[in-house]
């Protein structure tokens, strides 16, 4: 019985295989909805928000700003350090396959290039190595590592090194709530909360200091982006 024309794939004297229109869509609405799960997973969404997310805390803002602030400013940042990756996504796979330059399998293993190489330069070796352990895999270049070793192990190189850009802020913030609080102690006034009296000048430092061009500007270098940003 003949397969239903819709979903149809073709093979050419090359062997390269051609997806009908059908699959394709049918595809490309499957990624769709894997879209939140790929921007954090495989881009620099996650180490910004988290470090956003532990500047709140800090400052003792409790929802100031809002999650949707938070969110929306690492969604632009990240869009702004990712630009030359999917630069690179753009001219080398998806480009020349509206072209009908390559085929569909083709430009997917050539834009999946550009977002391994930004992946792995943020990697850490002993995550790298340790998902590849447990795998079983050895790890002979760093172009072979594949997506199901690669992309575990850059998430935890990323949850890694947000800790330690948000220790680093927290301590300043520290500092301050450790002195009201010593002064609020001597004072005798202990029914006083040291956070509303300390809450001013966490926000006084942190507006003097110019703190979020400090921190958005960190957060941008501290990404090995292939091109810069």
């Amino acid at each position: 019985m003949p397969g239903i024309p819709a979903f149809t794939v073709e093979t050419d004297a090359t062997g390269n295989q051609d997806y009908s229109l059908t699959i394709q869509i049918l595809l490309l609405m499957t990624g769709l909805t894997l879209l939140p799960a790929v921007l954090i997973a495989t881009t620099s969404f996650l180490r910004i928000v988290i470090v956003l997310a532990l500047l709140r805390q800090a400052l003792g803002t409790m929802q100031t700003p809002s999650n949707q602030v938070l969110v929306g400013l690492a969604l632009f940042l990240t869009m702004f350090i990712m630009a030359p990756v999917l630069d690179k996504v753009y001219t080398q796979a998806i480009s020349p396959y509206l072209d009908e330059q390559i085929q569909f399998k083709e430009a997917l293993e050539l834009g999946s290039k550009p977002m391994h190489q930004f992946m792995l330069q943020q990697t850490r070796e002993d995550d790298l190595g340790m998902f590849a352990e447990m795998a079983g895999i050895t790890l002979t270049e760093p172009e072979s590592v594949p997506f199901k070793v690669l992309v575990p192990a850059f998430m935890t190189s990323e949850l890694k090194t947000a800790f330690q850009i948000g220790f680093m802020i927290f301590i300043p913030f520290l500092i301050i709530d450790l002195v009201v609080a010593s002064l609020l102690m001597s004072m005798g006034m202990m029914m006083l909360s040291p956070m509303i009296i300390s809450l001013p000048f966490k926000l006084m430092l942190f507006v003097l200091i110019d703190g979020w061009a400090l921190v958005v500007g960190t957060l941008a270098n501290s990404f090995v982006v292939p091109g810069g940003v």
